[in-house]
């Protein structure tokens, strides 16, 4: 396998766990922070965008999994990638989105 395909397997993990929040958000009706809020990342977007936001990570991150090499469920180089890729774009929300609730 080549080098930078686990690369691509972490940006997947990290597109599957980014789309999580934002889809919960949005299906549970609460408005939560996009890139499409006024200002980005800090206001917040309407439930609605949260779930085509939520879904659109879903599918990137989907896309990048089943377009590289032969992903396959189990513990392997390539799902540690993508674990470690969820992993990291959950810590980074938490600690972004955390000091918002905090204000």
């Amino acid at each position: 396998m080549m080098w930078y395909f686990y690369i691509i397997y972490f940006f997947a993990g990290g597109f599957l766990a980014n789309g999580v929040p934002h889809f919960v958000n949005g299906i549970s009706g609460k408005n939560f922070p996009t890139p499409f809020a006024h200002p980005p990342g800090k206001g917040l977007s309407s439930s609605t965008v949260n779930v085509l936001w939520g879904f659109a990570n879903f599918v990137v991150g989907s896309l990048l999994l089943i377009a590289v090499g032969s992903f396959s469920l189990g513990l392997t180089f390539e799902s540690l990638a993508a674990i470690l890729g969820a992993l990291a774009i959950s810590l980074f929300s938490s600690h972004v989105f955390g000091k918002l609730k905090e204000k």
